[in-house]
């Protein structure tokens, strides 16, 4: 969404400090007499255009693994060579801090913005850059106690206030439910290229609340790439049987009334709660367990946005360099050497050899992202 209202866009330009962060980090907030609305709105608008995709992980339920799915889905697509943040959004449990080793780290404010903290792994060429309220309380067990004036505004600083850098995704993780805090984000990227990643679990209490997030990403217009069924079956460390600890009820069915493909089956594995608590997803800490193998189709779906993504910029770029070498001044010095008739048939031939390239290359774009 446009942050700045026609008003201001057309009205003088305004002055404004530069700062990476929100006013409310400035240790001058109280004696500035700039424009400190104008700033935070120029802020957030910044951020957003350095960020290729923005992926929201969300269930309505709590304790379907949506913190688990966000940090081994950041380290799929890291692993693809992307660069990768990660935004934690819930506010009363910030757990991404745990799951990529960085508990009990602190940050700093920098002219930049408030520090990202990284995890870096054998194998990721950027590190995935973590963002988390985590990162400013003095324990891990404080509470936070804030009514929703407050969590309006850290959804705001985590995208905007938080130093991210240029990225090909920024995942965000939030909390349960469908109130202040998805609302607020979803205002504050309409307009943007978000889209939603739903996760349940398979079992009928899970849906009642589950099912919930779909339809409100329906009602939003908010894209759903997929469903992830997470603790979908369990596999015997013994025997290597398969079987259903939660009772399936008709997860299938539900999501597609809901018109949302599953393109993705989790097992309740040890090894996905032993990278949680030992600050790994396992991902990269197995990547060939059948845990990390489950979230392949995942990685793949988001990883297909990205591509698109990129090879429509390549496109829109070559267009203009097609366009720029039909309007360049020694392609006309040359053509203005030849016989008129000759000139004219020449320079018409050549804009349509580079108008055909182009074509072919948006053309090229559409089929590979309708694969």
């Amino acid at each position: 969404m446009d942050f700045l209202t026609p008003e201001e866009k057309a009205s003088v330009p305004k002055v404004d400090c530069g700062l990476g962060h929100a006013c409310q980090f400035c240790p001058k907030e109280t004696e500035c007499k700039l424009d400190k609305s104008y700033h935070n709105k120029v802020l957030i608008e910044d951020r957003l255009q350095e960020i290729g995709q923005i992926i929201v992980v969300l269930a309505n339920k709590g304790g379907v693994g949506k913190s688990t799915v966000t940090a081994n889905l950041a380290a799929g697509l890291a692993k693809g060579g992307f660069r990768v943040g990660v935004a934690d959004a819930d506010i009363h449990g910030p757990n991404q801090s745990r799951f990529f080793g960085l508990a009990g780290e602190r940050i700093r404010t920098s002219k930049a913005g408030l520090d990202t903290l990284e995890f870096s792994d054998e194998g990721i060429r950027h590190p995935v850059k973590i963002g988390s309220l985590a990162f400013m309380v003095e324990d891990h067990t404080t509470p936070i106690v804030w009514r929703d004036a407050y969590k309006h505004d850290f959804i705001h600083h985590l995208i905007g206030s938080f130093n991210w850098g240029p990225l090909d995704f920024l995942v965000v993780d939030m909390p349960p439910g469908t109130g202040n805090e998805l609302i607020t984000l979803c205002d504050m990227l309409e307009g943007s290229n978000v889209s939603s990643v739903l996760v349940t679990t398979p079992q009928a209490v899970a849906q009642m609340d589950s099912l919930k997030a779909g339809r409100f990403c329906n009602e939003r217009g908010l894209p759903v790439i997929g469903a992830l069924e997470n603790m979908a079956g369990v596999v015997c460390p013994h025997c290597s049987g398969a079987f259903h600890l939660f009772p399936d009820a008709g997860l299938g069915e539900a999501l597609s009334e809901l018109g949302i493909e599953r393109i993705a089956k989790v097992p309740l594995a040890p090894e996905l709660a032993m990278g949680s608590d030992n600050g790994e997803p396992v991902i990269t800490a197995q990547p060939d367990s059948a845990a990390a193998q489950s979230f392949a189709p995942l990685v793949e779906a988001v990883a297909a946005l990205g591509r698109k993504d990129f090879g429509a910029s390549v496109a829109e770029a070559m267009g203009t360099v097609f366009q720029e070498n039909i309007d360049a001044e020694a392609l006309h010095d040359a053509l203005s050497a030849l016989p008129q008739g000759e000139r004219e048939g020449l320079g018409d031939e050549i804009a349509s050899m580079l108008n055909q390239e182009a074509g072919r290359l948006r053309g090229a774009v559409s089929e590979n992202g309708a694969d």
